[in-house]
């Protein structure tokens, strides 16, 4: 069992990259992170590309609140 701090850091870490993508590329940061997440398991680092894809799924719910606003005004 990982420790809690580890996990906390890990989550951290995917919604950090999620608000960045979605600030630099907006509705296509999903693609760079699946793209993230491919080159990930191509180097077999498969803790990296867990934390992309759990970057995709926090994308999938939508853009963080602080954000929305941000997107709708380009």
């Amino acid at each position: 069992m990982m420790p809690r701090t580890m996990v906390d850091e890990d989550e951290r870490r995917a919604r950090q990259e999620a608000r960045w993508l979605q600030r630099e590329f907006g509705a296509e940061a999903p693609l760079y992170a699946a793209l993230k997440a491919e080159k990930a398991i191509e180097q077999k680092d498969f803790s990296r590309c867990a934390r992309w894809k759990r970057v995709l799924e926090i994308l999938d719910d939508g853009p963080p609140a602080e954000l929305r606003g941000n997107v709708a005004a380009k």
